[in-house]
């Protein structure tokens, strides 16, 4: 029972904190934060696998599947052009692997994803603020 409500605790700290970083966030760290959930999820949904919990394994793969949604949404394919359409096309493929890992109990199309990502996001932080231009601002 303690531990329970010692990770509710906890988890209302972080949703508290996620929404006031999110309130005065820049479109650049909001970005940086959809990767950086994208990654938690995927992580979560491995260790789901990995325990037999069918149930979080699917809902940790929805949320990451909403979030390549939310990076697809936030392309500007007007200003990015090749490279905002090379993106779509990654992030399609993210989403089809991730629908793969889910119906298969796949923990390495998981870990592809998570990798394919952790490249993109890698990219996108070694680029200046100013220049994120890919993106809807």
């Amino acid at each position: 029972m303690y531990l329970a409500q010692k990770t509710r605790g906890v988890g209302e700290y972080t949703r508290t904190h996620v929404q006031s970083d999110l309130h005065s966030a820049s479109p650049h760290r909001l970005i940086q934060m959809l990767m950086e959930g994208f990654l938690t999820h995927v992580n979560v949904a491995k260790g789901a696998i990995e325990h037999g919990d069918i149930a979080q394994k699917s809902e940790q793969i929805s949320r990451a599947i909403m979030i390549v949604g939310g990076l697809q949404e936030a392309l500007n394919g007007e200003k990015g052009g090749e490279l905002a359409a090379h993106l779509a096309d990654l992030y399609r493929y993210l989403r089809d692997r991730l629908l793969q890992a889910s119906r298969d109990n796949d923990r390495k199309a998981l870990d592809e994803v998570s990798g394919l990502m952790i490249e993109i996001k890698s990219a996108w932080d070694s680029i200046p603020q100013e220049m994120h231009y890919v993106t809807r601002q």
